[in-house]
């Protein structure tokens, strides 16, 4: 099971974030919740330092294009195998500096993608 970083996390239930969360670990997805204010999402704690450490295969974005400029440098450096931009989260540039990484940038929904099984 691919190990997933959900970033724009939050204990708010109408958020997609937060849906994503409960639906990546109804399929038993390890996942690890990253936002601004720490809670928890069911059995996952919501991280608010970010660690360079972290063991991912996925990144899943739910922050704006305006708000990621800050995290491009920090995801490129987790290596994941790739970067899912759910709705309203599309940016060009950094689809790019994924491609020139070698990262897959995916634009899609994660919600939809674990109900069809293209997770």
């Amino acid at each position: 099971m691919e190990r997933t970083l959900v970033i724009g996390a939050t204990t708010k239930e109408d958020r997609y974030a937060n849906r994503a969360i409960k639906a990546l670990r109804k399929q038993h997805y390890p996942v690890i919740a990253f936002g601004q204010k720490a809670g928890k999402v069911e059995d996952v704690e919501i991280e608010t330092e970010w660690n360079p450490d972290w063991d991912i295969e996925t990144v899943t974005l739910y922050l704006g294009p305006q708000n990621q400029e800050s995290y491009i440098d920090k995801i490129i450096a987790l290596k994941p195998d790739g970067v899912i931009f759910n709705p309203g989260t599309e940016n060009p540039v950094f689809i790019e500096k994924l491609r020139a990484a070698k990262i897959h940038p995916e634009i899609a929904c994660t919600l939809v993608m674990l109900s069809i099984g293209n997770y």
